[in-house]
């Protein structure tokens, strides 16, 4: 097999084994074969069919993204920015969420242009969190990214009648068949000839699932090995649903169903029994994700914009809480997501040193690689996977550079990304996508979203145009 090489990069983000961390190289090379990492270091002496000149670079390992939902995030941009239920405590969930969904075609749009975004932010692995589609497989294999395939399905509904009361219309039936079609796409996944596929289960929210469900699944992602995620701890509602029909928190409810555990994430974990909205008399939600190992799936942009937010991302650290990181909404850019975990917990906490930059950039690469049970990514180390991004150091956004990772996060973001590989193969060159027409994406993306604009009224409880709730921010485009 063909040797490719790096050579003379600036800066290399290595990992070191023997502090279990990762460490900046200064003047060092990378090579790779057949997909994997075969040397990272200085002064690299083997053979090399391909050289890329590394001087000017920072080559980092690729990004590890561990919630994310593609397929309906992204028609969602420029409608849900400013909206929340003020009878729902400011969730758009159930009121508005529901209403703004693409079609069978836009939803294919919305996939590859957030696979697209991904890429271009240094994102290389992926927990796609959707729900079943024909054409899902085939666009992720297409789209270079190593995804983890993570079909969800629910056995409830949730819906208003009234802007303030949510209701869950049951089917237990539904539950089951929605289940064995996420089986279906896991086996296909597992089974996709790229070797990029991979896979997790996803009773889709604690609140529309019912017990047998959540057990049912838990077991099966037990037997076959791999993760279980479910959305838990993500909403006031959902905490008030929870301790209405359980008596306790949604984290104390999924210990009583023996589902916490090292192989499972709570997407959001916000919402803890000690959060001061919630004002519940118990202090145990955060002591048992710490001694059951479960981690959680962080994602700030989509509360942030709700004003919603963990508190916070260093205390769960110092805790010892297991965290990654996930875009959940759109932009799907995971460089803008890291710097809203530092501001937000920075803010939470009002302390600037509740969390480093260091350990934001762990938690988007070897945490997530951790929480998705794999060691071969979100760092470069031989005989890992060739996952990695080359950031362009003379970018004047990353100038001036007294630390590249904070310059990245906090000024350049995808900007400065110049090149990514993906097992060995470069999908990103030049800062441009390789795999997927992202301006084709986009416009057909656009067309989606007015033919969701269209139909809306007839989905909505109140019959309501979309203008009546997201307003344009000046008079003249209706």
């Amino acid at each position: 097999m063909r040797v490719t090489v790096i050579r003379n990069a600036d800066i290399v983000v290595a990992w070191d084994k023997d502090s279990q961390s990762h460490i900046y190289v200064k003047n060092a090379d990378v090579a790779f074969e057949n997909g994997k990492l075969t040397y990272v270091g200085t002064g690299y002496a083997g053979a090399a069919d391909t050289e890329q000149d590394g001087r000017g670079f920072m080559v980092m390992p690729g990004l590890v993204n561990i919630h994310s939902h593609p397929a309906s995030e992204p028609l969602n941009k420029s409608i849900l920015d400013e909206l929340g239920s003020p009878g729902l405590y400011n969730s758009a969930l159930y009121e508005f969420m529901p209403i703004i969904r693409p079609d069978a075609e836009g939803a294919e749009a919305a996939w590859k242009v957030a696979y697209a975004e991904l890429l271009k932010s240094g994102v290389t692995t992926l927990a796609d969190l959707s729900v079943a589609h024909p054409s899902w497989i085939d666009l992720a294999g297409q789209s270079g990214l190593r995804v983890c395939i993570t079909p969800m399905f629910r056995t409830a509904r949730w819906y208003t009648k009234n802007g303030h009361v949510v209701e869950y219309e049951w089917d237990e039936a539904v539950g089951e068949k929605a289940m064995a079609q996420a089986l279906e796409m896991v086996d296909a996944a597992e089974a996709h000839p790229s070797g990029r596929l991979f896979s997790m289960l996803c009773p889709a929210q604690i609140d529309t699932c019912s017990e047998g469900l959540i057990k049912e699944s838990y077991a099966e992602a037990q037997r076959r090995k791999i993760p279980w995620q479910i959305h838990a701890a993500q909403s006031t509602v959902e905490f008030h649903e929870i301790t209405r029909r359980h008596g306790v928190s949604p984290v104390q409810w999924l210990e009583q169903l023996d589902v916490l555990g090292e192989t499972s994430i709570v997407s959001h974990g916000i919402f803890l029994d000690d959060y001061p909205r919630n004002s519940w008399h118990t202090r145990r939600d955060l002591d048992l994700l710490v001694e059951t190992r479960t981690a959680v799936a962080h994602c700030p942009t989509v509360f942030m914009r709700r004003g919603i937010a963990m508190r916070d991302f260093g205390r769960y650290l110092r805790a010892g809480v297991r965290l990654g990181i996930g875009t959940d909404t759109y932009p799907h850019n995971m460089l803008e997501e890291m710097r809203h975990v530092g501001y937000v917990a920075r803010m939470m906490a009002e302390n600037p040193r509740t969390v480093t930059s260091g350990e934001i950039f762990t938690a988007a690469t070897v945490g997530g690689a951790d929480l998705l049970g794999r060691d071969d990514i979100g760092r470069l180390e031989t005989g890992c996977n060739a996952d990695l991004v080359l950031v362009n150091l003379a970018h004047p956004m990353m100038r001036p550079g007294y630390d590249p990772i904070r310059s990245m996060i906090y000024a350049a973001a995808e900007r400065a990304v110049d090149t990514v590989y993906v097992g060995g193969e470069k999908v990103v060159e030049k800062g441009q996508c390789l795999t997927i027409d992202f301006e084709q994406a986009a416009e057909d993306l656009h067309a989606a979203q007015q033919r969701t604009v269209q139909r809306a009224p007839q989905e909505d409880w109140a019959k309501r145009p979309v203008t009546a709730y997201a307003p344009h921010s000046f008079s003249g485009l209706a």
